[in-house]
């Protein structure tokens, strides 16, 4: 227990100033198992306080204050028992706790230091201390030693002998007794005999002295009685005056808490007026503002200007912060009413003059006569919004004061305005339709449409028109010629339109924007008819127009943005479908027009300062179908390679897919060249150029008056110097394939068709080659029977130089007939065939070398032959 004694006073009290006088490990009666410390602690510096701590040890053993008493609110204690041998004792405070202490001996000594305590402190208010032993009330001894055993720091005193220092006097008559005796110091326990003697003869004297003055001991103590006689009359004189003091006291503190109160009232007042001053300047509404809002002129400038100023002194006054138990005030409640009254007939006045003038500015078609300029352009009404921003501050006092009224005037602007902008779009992109801005002449203007007109109907016969300009079909087939003029100039009427559509979009959102105060979702200051809703003052619609919104940033702009876009698309919902339907306008007569839209829509969506706009959206919207159709279209283009049916003329020559392909990849290319979408483009390229190499062999299996080896010879001959052409970085890899197709086939052709037209020479030598691989030696082959000299001569006599010419001409009568024309290859082929021709003869010259040595034996023609035949016959055709 010392040592818990000690880490309480270091840990608990002693940060505090405080000192511990006692403790008592305990627990609550009916919860033994938990423990906890009851600590009686006072104060080392005035002024004294002692308080009673409830100290629990934590898991992490460490002590922590529970709870704590001041000694003044001890209201009794109970001690349960005069024996002093129970463990349980009552403490009566705001309520009463019953405690169970551990140690008996821990228990007495917290209840007699609360009692002295208690009698130090609290004399005149001390509590009743019941059911203790009375040995423990009135031996304080007990009390000082263990206060004294709890103080820090304190050591036990350890017994000494008392010792005490000899004065001058004494010193020199122990020195003159000492001298008398002659063996005082040699001799002390002599001395120290006769020093007894005389001792005892002196106590004898003082005895027979005392009881000699007896009677003058006998006065003495009748003086002392009288003393003390007079001493408790002192002492009751000064109690009497003590209570008197104590009377005193009591007064001057009720006369200070009085004077405290009264200074408070003051001070109470005081703030109550300056509030009840505020209040009523807040809520003072000058007569001539009110006159303004009563009979508000919104017509003349004048009357304007008072209703902007009355409105805004309405508005202050509304949302004045007041608090909320002024609020119930009658005159605060009547002259709310009154705002009430002048609000409701402001906010009429203004609505019929902003209702009648929205629909005037809709009916009024004012700027649309300029459709018919030389130049397509699109009207503005920068007028419209030049003579509505007078009344800004207005409308923004409309959706402070009363929201349900600036709803509907919101609506009624839309509507009205959208009439007009409908009426204006439709006509602007009919004008774009057939306006040449290049100014080419109506006569170009009509032929354009007449080639529209015609697009639409050759569309409606069919139940699902095809697609013009696919490369699967003949170029003869297309139906529709478009020439790259018009793309140009239909590409620069998209450009002028779209231009034209984002000045008067941006216009009409920013007139939106600050008019109608798009960009504040709520009033920034509370009004003063919020706070009164809880009297069931206001209606639904006041009290969601009036509350504050506390929203995070990005969800508040997000929900601007989303306003504002509601808006305009209610301003400007015909211009999404109006401009799709454009777009489908021209891509029925030319799908090629479908690129060009996706490269300039894409050019103004990236280029937009405001992505989250109602335009940019519009344009992103419209971008996503048009790149649908984009991608249907080259979809189409690739079925169209894939679907691709042969001609049944005698030769097949170049496939439609790869003939169209140049015109294809040029106009492309000149459309996507330096542009955000050419990764769209060069992925369909992939594709296209891959389905082409598919499609090739599968066409070339299908015709069949053309060797497949001339089919893939061709088209990928073709097809190699069309990509080498368009330098398509994306396409490298393919290039290097279809070179090597197209090498491939010419080889597969020439060892087909060209044979070996020493048949029979080639046949005789395999022979050879064979009786050699069976072990015969070169130089013996002529001592075979089958291959003698004799026999080899036999067979050279049939391949004369005039045979060999005959038969190489009538093989370049057959290449001709399955070669086109278009791609120019039979050159390419007969020398190849020349080449093979020279090979297969080297070959034969350098067998008969090895093995016919010294023979003679030559064919009937040389290189030089073989190469004048081949000459000749190509001059001759």
């Amino acid at each position: 227990m010392a040592a818990i004694r000690h880490t309480l006073q270091r840990d608990v009290f002693q940060p505090n100033d405080e000192r511990l006088l006692a403790i008592v490990h305990v627990s609550k009666l009916l919860k033994k198992k938990k423990t906890s410390f009851l600590c009686i602690v006072i104060t080392t510096e005035k002024p004294i306080c002692v308080t009673i701590y409830q100290v629990k040890k934590t898991d992490k053993n460490v002590f922590k204050k529970k709870s704590q008493w001041l000694l003044s609110e001890l209201k009794s204690v109970d001690g349960k028992s005069l024996s002093g041998d129970t463990h349980e004792f009552d403490l009566q405070f705001d309520k009463v706790y019953k405690w169970f202490a551990i140690n008996l001996q821990e228990r007495q000594n917290f209840l007699v230091v609360l009692w002295k305590q208690c009698f130090k402190l609290l004399p005149k208010q001390k509590p009743p201390f019941s059911n203790i032993p009375e040995e423990w009330t009135s031996d304080t001894s007990m009390l000082v030693e263990n206060e004294i055993a709890v103080a820090p720091g304190y050591v036990e005193p350890v017994e000494t002998e008392d010792y005490l220092v000899l004065t001058d006097r004494e010193e020199q008559d122990l020195e003159k007794l000492m001298s008398q005796c002659e063996f005082g110091i040699s001799n002390a326990e002599l001395f120290m005999e006769n020093l007894a003697k005389d001792l005892s003869i002196l106590d004898g004297e003082n005895v027979h002295s005392v009881l000699a003055s007896e009677q003058q001991v006998e006065q003495l103590m009748v003086q002392i009685e009288a003393a003390i006689g007079e001493a408790e009359q002192v002492e009751a004189r000064l109690d009497a005056y003590d209570e008197v003091l104590c009377h005193i006291r009591d007064t001057m503190e009720k006369m200070e808490e009085k004077n405290l109160l009264i200074e408070v009232a003051n001070r109470n007042n005081q703030k109550l007026l300056a509030e009840l001053e505020q209040v009523i300047s807040q809520l003072d509404l000058p007569h001539k503002h009110q006159s303004a809002l009563v009979d508000a002129d919104l017509t003349s400038a004048q009357g304007l200007q008072d209703a902007v100023a009355a409105g805004k002194a309405l508005l202050a006054a509304m949302n004045a912060e007041i608090h909320p138990a002024l609020v119930r005030m009658a005159a605060v409640q009547d002259q709310r009413k009154r705002f009430d009254k002048w609000k409701s007939k402001f906010s009429q006045t203004l609505s019929r003059h902003l209702n009648n003038l929205f629909i005037h500015l809709g009916n009024d078609a004012g700027e649309t006569l300029s459709f018919h300029a030389r130049d397509l352009t699109l009207p503005k009404h920068n007028s419209i919004h030049r003579e509505l921003e007078v009344y800004t501050e207005l409308m923004h006092w409309c959706k402070a004061m009363d929201r349900k009224a600036y709803t509907a005037l919101t609506k009624v602007y839309t509507n009205s305005l959208n009439k007009l902008y409908e009426m204006d779009i439709k006509q602007f992109f009919e004008e774009a339709k057939i306006t040449d801005i290049w100014h080419e002449g109506k006569e170009r203007a009509k032929d354009v449409s007449g080639k529209l007109n015609f697009a639409q109907n050759f569309g409606g016969q069919a139940k699902s028109p095809q697609p013009s300009g696919l490369l699967g079909i003949e170029r003869d087939q297309w139906g529709i010629d478009v020439d790259a003029a018009e793309r140009q100039r239909f590409d620069e009427v998209l450009e002028r339109a779209l231009a034209e559509l984002e000045p008067v979009c941006l216009a009409e959102q920013n007139f939106c924007v600050s008019f109608f105060q798009l960009d504040v979702l709520s009033p920034t200051t509370k009004n003063t008819q919020t706070t009164l809703d809880g009297l069931g003052v206001d209606s639904k619609d006041e009290t969601e127009s009036t509350t504050t919104v506390a929203l995070p940033l990005k969800k508040m702009e997000k929900q601007i943005n989303e306003e504002v876009r509601r808006m305009m698309g209610d301003l400007f919902g015909c211009l999404e479908p109006e401009l799709v339907s454009f777009i489908q306008y021209y891509e029925k007569m030319d799908n090629f027009y479908c690129m060009y839209v996706l490269v300039r829509l894409s050019q103004h969506v990236m280029s937009a300062q405001d992505t989250g706009s109602f335009l940019s959206m519009s344009f992103a919207s419209a971008l996503v179908q048009v790149k649908r159709n984009f991608d249907r279209f080259m979809q189409a283009q690739l079925k169209s390679i894939e679907e691709t049916k042969v001609n049944r003329k005698s030769k097949c020559g170049i496939l439609p897919f790869v003939a169209n392909f140049e015109d294809f990849a040029k106009t492309a290319e000149a459309i996507f060249k330096n542009t955000d979408r050419r990764t769209d483009l060069d992925k369909w390229y992939t594709k296209l150029v891959g389905a082409m190499f598919e499609a090739i062999p599968k066409c070339a299996a299908e015709h069949h008056k053309t060797p497949q080896e001339v089919v893939k010879m061709e088209n990928f001959h073709h097809l190699y110097a069309l990509l080498s052409q368009l330098k398509i970085s994306v396409l490298d890899g393919l290039r290097k394939e279809a070179k090597q197709k197209y090498s491939d086939a010419l080889k597969a052709y020439v060892t087909q068709y060209f044979g070996r037209p020493l048949e029979k020479l080639n046949l005789f030598f395999e022979g050879v080659q064979a009786k050699v691989a069976q072990g015969v030696k070169e130089s013996e082959i002529s001592y075979q029977m089958a291959y003698s000299k004799q026999e080899l001569r036999k067979v050279i006599k049939e391949y004369p130089a005039r045979e060999v010419k005959k038969g190489l001409d009538s093989l370049y009568r057959k290449v001709e007939k399955h070669l086109c024309e278009q791609e120019n290859l039979l050159q390419v082929v007969w020398r190849a065939m020349q080449e093979e021709f020279i090979t297969q003869y080297k070959y034969i010259e350098e067998l008969i070398q090895r093995c016919y040595p010294g023979s003679m034996i030559a064919l009937d023609f040389s290189i030089k032959d073989i190469l004048e035949f081949f000459s000749e016959i190509a001059r001759s055709h």
